[in-house]
């Protein structure tokens, strides 16, 4: 995965803690997930676009906070939706 330099990386928290273990939104409504994103401005977890209910983009939507990093296992890539680019 090629990464570019962003500037919303400055808003971001790598430290951040994710306050659900699942995709939050999917949780309350009993429905599941494919992947998992952490949102480094607030720790909001959301299902990823291959998911049905694509809750990570939703919350970038509805909020602005640019800056998502998988929340998977063994994954620590980073996603800037504003810059549409992988980002470390």
């Amino acid at each position: 995965m090629k990464s570019q330099a962003c500037e919303h990386l400055k808003d971001a928290n790598e430290n951040v803690k994710a306050r659900t273990k699942g995709c939050e939104e999917c949780e309350k409504m009993g429905s599941g997930w494919v992947h998992l994103r952490k949102c480094l401005t607030c720790g909001h977890v959301g299902c990823c676009d291959s998911s049905v209910n694509k809750h990570a983009t939703k919350h970038f939507h509805g909020t602005s906070h640019a800056v998502m990093q998988s929340f998977e296992p063994g994954e620590d890539w980073m996603w800037c939706y504003v810059d549409k680019a992988y980002v470390k």
